[in-house]
């Protein structure tokens, strides 16, 4: 494997590309007892439009599909469950899906090359049959269901519907009752074929292990008749710039109002290391903006329309990007309208240079103190590979950001005009 030191941050990295095309790193942790692995894929819930591998045809699945298939990866054809290994081999598993990523992890302190040969393996044999996948639309719906109920995810998810008219992230990770109904083992195994091709996939290890012994099982474990891509042809409708529309309201069960202010960014995608650089130069703003040290949490609190902090920051992908801030008021709307002429004010009197470092040096000591999670550093490690950036050089793209980069953003970002609100606000009976 090819060896990268890090000067910054004071890591190592180790990467290798099979020949197949799945890409191999490993960050070394030496004396952690706990190990780590992270099997990712380039497919998440708004990849629904592409050409399948071995065809030419475009076609259009149904949505909510990553996040079946995912549920499905676990299903063996012997009739067991990829969890119960795990569990045997005292490794603790899991999965999730995401509107970009899928990933399937493990940690364990013992037996992990053992537990690493069974992840590399099970995400490598599909088995959907046309009783197993009709038997999972029925858990994920109840999923759905419970979604549905949730105000804290449909308050977020509004915002997004609120943002985006024809990007696939105003989709439902999960989709639809509807639409998983529709989910055929064929359709499946045409997804998996496509995006589940290991030139498509990145696993990522951390912990204290011995390099040769990790490559040795990774490359047993691949399977050799797996077909693979590298050039995966998908589409995404063309968004407008505009806004789709700026309110949403929905009434649930809840004592107080809860809001979502989304910021949709119009900038067009950038090369890897400038949108690195865009994403923190727009995160340390949010943070100068939204803090709780900040002077319009102050006015927020003082004027009885915050109740707790806002939450939130700036969330970039491949071909989309937005801020979301979020919290808890009695009166959403008014609030808005102060952060609004918060933000219009600042703009003229401009930033203050002391915020800007102060906030800067969290921003550091917040990365550096993350390293200490080897969950957190796998996770992201992909994340941000997927979209062709080694999120190793996070922290010496941070120490480069200026406040004239910080300040110049002000002037493009966090505008009325595309900005929305998504609200949800008691039910007239609570």
């Amino acid at each position: 494997m090819k060896k990268i030191y890090n000067e910054v941050i004071r890591e190592t990295l180790y990467y290798d590309c099979l020949e197949n095309g799945l890409e191999v790193y490993y960050m070394p942790k030496k004396s952690y007892t706990n190990k780590y692995a992270v099997l990712g894929v380039d497919f998440g819930s708004n990849d629904l439009d592409f050409i399948p591998i071995g065809e030419s045809e475009r076609i259009r699945v149904q949505e909510g599909i990553a996040h079946f298939l995912e549920h499905k990866m676990f299903e063996q054809p012997d009739g067991g469950n990829a969890f119960d290994k795990f569990s045997q081999l005292g490794a603790s598993a899991n999965a999730f899906t995401s509107f970009t990523m899928t990933a399937y992890l493990f940690s364990t302190t013992d037996n992990f090359m053992e537990s690493l040969d069974h992840l590399i393996d099970y995400v490598q044999t599909p088995y959907y049959t046309e009783e197993n996948v009709n038997k999972e639309k029925g858990i994920i719906a109840q999923e759905i269901k419970m979604y549905e109920d949730d105000p804290e995810w449909n308050v977020y998810f509004n915002c997004l519907k609120a943002m985006y008219s024809k990007h696939h992230a105003n989709i439902d990770i999960a989709g639809s009752v509807e639409s998983i109904n529709k989910i055929s083992p064929e359709e499946l195994y045409k997804c998996y074929r496509t995006f589940y091709n290991p030139a498509n996939m990145k696993l990522f290890v951390v912990g204290d292990l011995d390099v040769e012994v990790l490559m040795d099982t990774i490359k047993k474990a691949n399977h050799k008749d797996l077909d693979f891509d590298k050039n995966i042809r998908s589409f995404m409708p063309e968004e407008p710039v505009g806004v789709k529309q700026k309110k949403i309201v929905e009434e649930f069960t809840v004592s107080i109002p809860l809001f979502y202010i989304g910021y949709k960014d119009v900038k067009k995608p950038m090369e890897p290391r400038k949108a690195l650089k865009n994403e923190i130069r727009s995160d340390i703003l949010f943070d100068m903006i939204f803090s709780e040290s900040g002077d319009l949490h102050q006015i927020l609190y003082n004027d009885g329309l915050l109740l707790g902090n806002i939450s939130g920051g700036y969330l970039s992908q491949k071909d989309y990007a937005y801020a979301i801030a979020s919290g808890v008021s009695r009166d959403p709307e008014r609030l808005k309208q102060v952060v609004d002429t918060y933000i219009d004010e600042l703009r003229e009197s401009g930033l203050d240079r002391q915020d800007f470092e102060i906030n800067k040096k969290k921003k550091i000591g917040g990365f550096l103190k993350s390293f200490d999670s080897i969950a957190y550093i796998a996770n992201n490690f992909l994340s941000y590979r997927f979209r062709g950036i080694n999120f190793l050089d996070y922290l010496e793209v941070l120490k480069e950001i200026s406040f004239e980069d910080v300040e110049d953003r002000l002037n493009d970002f966090f505008c009325q005009e595309q900005s929305v609100i998504s609200i949800v606000k008691p039910k007239p009976n609570n």
